[in-house]
């Protein structure tokens, strides 16, 4: 089984990341979908796996894309902070935009809520919320779990620190 942690606007907050990637456990994979601040080389370091990063709306140097696209086993998946996509007054052109890069699965960041939409037969769109100013109900600061079975099927679990 792979484990994916996936977190997002953290805001040059680097405790609130490494408090998710202890209590996240062994994973496999890291996935920051943006606004991770100006030490983002730190944030992969402490990850210890391969780590994915997207720049967000706040994260003005560096190296980071707006979006990218990776594979996790077969499942292909797109990358993207969420902000181009206008994604506070909806999924709608974030879906579409995954459609048309063929893929699976669908994350972004941006609107600090936690967001999962399961579709096997579409795109499964999810945000993990936010590590550092979370705006939900009961403000978490919460991040995801993906875990991946040896069948390709994918568990998604919400956690906070």
């Amino acid at each position: 089984m792979r484990r994916v942690l996936v977190v997002s606007d953290s805001h040059d907050d680097n405790d609130n990341v490494r408090k998710a990637i202890e209590k996240a456990g062994k994973i496999d994979l890291m996935i920051h979908l943006g606004d991770v601040g100006r030490d983002y080389l730190e944030v992969e370091r402490m990850s210890g796996v391969p780590t994915y990063m997207v720049k967000g709306n706040n994260d003005y140097w560096g190296s980071l894309r707006d979006m990218c696209i990776i594979y996790i086993g077969e499942h292909k998946c797109l990358l993207t902070h969420g902000h181009r996509q206008n994604v506070h007054y909806g999924v709608d052109r974030l879906r579409y935009l995954a459609l048309e890069n063929e893929c699976d699965i669908a994350m972004y960041g941006h609107t600090h809520v936690p967001f999962l939409e399961e579709n096997p037969d579409d795109v499964t769109i999810l945000n993990p919320g936010s590590l550092t100013f979370p705006r939900q109900s009961g403000h978490e600061r919460t991040f995801l779990i993906m875990e991946i079975d040896e069948n390709e099927e994918i568990t998604y679990t919400f956690d906070h620190i």
